[in-house]
């Protein structure tokens, strides 16, 4: 397959049934060669894989501690990229709120509001309590399958991962294939200073947890405030031994972590 064969048409039609994400993961490389990555603004990386894979192109944001950054970004780009956000049922009530702040704020214009399937939930979490003995099992009934789903009608989504959060993001590149899509990390390169002087810049309003101590907001049974100078993502599933969610793990990777592999999940 050529690189061209991937372009989508001006009326936002696919040219071949065909995908092939580490082909675009190397057309949308190649876009920036002879670019030093720090280099390259968030804006571009945006700007080329929507370009490039037009209403295929999605955002997933958690409308978390930082999540302000990259969709002012985005929407400066297109108000109408699709913004996914997965609605656990274990969110804090400030997470929902905020979202419908940024939502109207930045004039958002495709906010998708993602829940897991009640008929899952009554297999495999009844008692809403799977948090407590399996935390990859909650994350994958109420984050994985939800979005796998959702990512049916896209071959390629952007998340505001960071190398400075440390751990498996340290080494983040711009553009990644997983699951035979690409994953897009338009802030990849930037550090928490740049991050928080953007929110000061275009006068971002903060999440409401961020002033109590929470610096990576995740679901409530999970996330706790983290302690001055520590990582900042140190706050979520503190003493777990476990450090994503699991959106950004492979399919199989996550069934494995969860126990579900006969699951039918």
């Amino acid at each position: 397959m050529t690189v061209a064969a991937t372009r989508l048409t001006s009326k936002n039609t696919v040219q071949t049934p065909s995908f092939d994400a580490e082909e675009m993961v190397a057309a949308l490389n190649a876009r920036f060669d002879g670019t030093a990555p720090e280099d390259i603004r968030p804006e571009a990386i945006i700007e080329a894989a929507r370009d490039m894979l037009g209403d295929k192109f999605a955002l997933v944001s958690s409308f978390g501690a930082e999540s302000a950054v990259l969709l002012h970004l985005a929407a400066k780009v297109s108000k109408d990229i699709p913004v996914l956000f997965l609605d656990t049922g274990k969110l804090f009530g400030e997470t929902k709120r905020y979202r419908d702040t940024l939502t109207e704020q930045l004039d958002l214009n495709s906010v998708i509001t993602l829940t897991p399937d009640a008929d899952d939930l009554e297999t495999h979490d009844p008692k809403g309590i799977l948090w407590n003995s399996n935390n990859n099992g909650c994350c994958y009934v109420r984050k994985v399958v939800p979005l796998n789903k959702a990512l049916d009608g896209y071959y390629a989504w952007a998340s505001g991962r960071k190398r400075f959060h440390g751990a498996g993001r340290a080494a983040l590149p711009h553009f990644e294939a997983s699951d035979n899509r690409v994953k897009v990390n338009p802030l990849a390169f930037w550090n928490k200073d740049q991050v928080s002087q953007y929110m000061k810049d275009h006068d971002l309003p903060a999440h409401p947890l961020v002033a109590e101590g929470f610096a990576s907001i995740g679901c409530m049974p999970c996330t706790d405030r983290v302690a001055d100078g520590a990582d900042v993502r140190s706050g979520r599933w503190k003493g777990k031994g476990k450090t994503e969610c699991g959106i950004h793990l492979t399919l199989g990777e996550n069934a494995k972590l969860a126990s579900y592999e006969s699951s039918g999940l």
